[in-house]
């Protein structure tokens, strides 16, 4: 098969190589993750021969894939992998900047550090009920946030498109604007009811592996649940062939 044919995170990364991995990362994390314990006690591969057979080395060059979810400097190779987190004091662009930033990095360090601005930024009210009870209130579920940041990270199109993921956090809304639309079997017509197709299939896997999602296709039904159990309005999608924009509402 020619190196055309396959998905973008299978292709080796032109230039580079073991040394822009973060190769203590794949040995202590990555690897249990991946592969059972009883056969990593048993197999004396070489850490090349291991990323051999986890796809995430092609040849002697690490691949795309793995370039973007343990590269040291994922941004040297694929220049929109990144993303963009604004806090804005208002409810459309323009108004005033509260918080900026650029998360760049292997994926599951932009991951970690993104939930770490989503935990920052959700508020919790406190509702006192008849004088003695309280009950305690996101504006927003974490983890809905979470499970559709990750989406877009996953399933963007990384080989085309320099654009940032973008998270705007207005002070009604949160937008997630994804530089990839519906791809393969995921269309315009059946996105977001289960159908599954993957842009980046080892980048799914890898981020399967270490634990940031749950199962294929479960992400968007899942966050659907959570707003709707905690009052918030469904999620709102807004899809064209090259871009996706979900919009949550906060709880009102």
């Amino acid at each position: 098969m020619s190196h055309r044919s396959q998905p973008f995170d299978r292709r080796p990364a032109d230039g580079s190589g073991l040394d822009d991995l973060d190769l203590a990362y794949f040995k202590s994390n990555y690897l249990p993750a991946a592969v059972d314990a009883d056969v990593l006690r048993h197999n004396q591969r070489t850490v090349q021969e291991r990323l051999e057979s986890l796809r995430l080395l092609s040849g002697y060059l690490p691949t795309y894939g793995a370039i973007l979810v343990l590269g040291k400097d994922p941004r040297s190779f694929v220049p929109g992998a990144y993303l963009v987190f604004l806090r804005i004091d208002g409810t459309e662009l323009g108004d005033p900047i509260k918080d900026d930033h650029d998360l760049s990095g292997p994926l599951y360090e932009v991951v970690h550090r993104l939930d770490g601005l989503l935990k920052l930024n959700v508020s919790t009210a406190v509702d006192i009920a008849g004088g003695a009870t309280e009950s305690r209130v996101r504006d927003y579920p974490l983890a809905a946030l979470q499970q559709l940041a990750r989406n877009a990270l996953i399933h963007r199109n990384y080989e085309t498109s320099n654009a940032p993921v973008r998270i705007y956090w207005f002070d009604d809304r949160v937008e997630i604007h994804n530089p990839g639309g519906p791809f393969g079997q995921v269309t315009l017509d059946n996105f977001g009811s289960g159908a599954t197709d993957y842009r980046n299939p080892l980048v799914a896997e890898a981020m399967a592996n270490l634990g940031y999602v749950q199962r294929f296709g479960y992400g968007i039904p899942l966050s659907r649940r959570l707003l709707r159990d905690n009052g918030n309005p469904p999620p709102e999608f807004s899809l064209s062939q090259s871009a996706t924009l979900v919009t949550v509402r906060r709880r009102s």
